[in-house]
């Protein structure tokens, strides 16, 4: 497992995939930040916060997740690979982890850079340090599960077709539901009364929670079974191909 891993991993740098990925998520966060006028301009807006970076986030992250997840076990079919790949003397669920861990440690290498711009608004506050700290860090491992569900759900799709652009958009578009989706369904008039539950079963709700700077173990237990359920869907979907 542990050279599988390594070998998805080092692909990712071996190529311009890492550095790109990492660069838009930088410099895309950093156009809103400092560049762009408008409410969301660290400048302009006169606060000492990175709020608006973790609005945008899982945004631009609902895209480039997809873009660098739809190759693991699309490519591997398409390339008539995955038959070799299966002969290893390594477990389903195995090759399922190392393709998630090394994909999701793409995505941790993204998120280190956002420490430079939590250095530049920590001494542009006045007084300098005059920021919210437990925000910075709630938000950050919030955004950090929610990009850890996006995977889940990229290598899922991933094994669904062996049609990279295919995978892409069935990613995008389970993303985009699962994080937005169920706060749209809380209007529809069937679910009156019941509004808060359905809330509650999309990310949204809990990366919010999280982003206050109070890490409740309920939301991390509901990201955990997420990433779970589409890891379990993932290796029922690969273990469909014996049949």
């Amino acid at each position: 497992m542990l050279t599988l891993f390594r070998k998805e991993l080092s692909a990712f740098f071996s190529s311009l995939i890492g550095y790109l990925v990492i660069s838009l998520f930088l410099i895309t966060n950093g156009l809103f930040l400092w560049v762009l006028p408008g409410q969301y301009n660290v400048l302009d807006n006169g606060y000492a916060t990175l709020g608006p970076m973790f609005y945008f986030a899982p945004w631009i992250f609902l895209f480039l997740i997809p873009a660098i997840s739809m190759r693991m076990f699309a490519d591997e079919k398409n390339t008539g690979t995955i038959e070799l790949l299966f002969t290893k003397p390594i477990s389903d669920y195995q090759i399922i982890l190392a393709k998630y861990l090394a994909t999701l440690s793409l995505v941790l290498f993204s998120l280190l850079p956002v420490f430079i711009y939590y250095m530049s608004v920590y001494y542009l506050s006045n007084p300098v340090g005059n920021i919210d700290v437990g925000a910075f860090w709630g938000s950050l491992i919030g955004l950090f599960f929610l990009a850890a569900v996006y995977v889940s759900i990229g290598i899922f799709s991933s094994a669904l077709t062996q049609n990279q652009i295919v995978a892409f958009i069935i990613a995008v578009a389970l993303s985009y539901f699962i994080y937005i989706g169920f706060d749209s369904l809380a209007f529809v008039s069937w679910f009156k009364g019941i509004e808060n539950y359905i809330v509650a079963i999309g990310i949204s709700d809990h990366y919010r929670s999280i982003s206050r700077g109070v890490i409740d173990s309920r939301d991390i237990i509901y990201f955990m079974s997420v990433i779970s359920v589409f890891i379990a869907l993932t290796k029922v979907k690969l273990e469909s191909r014996k049949y």
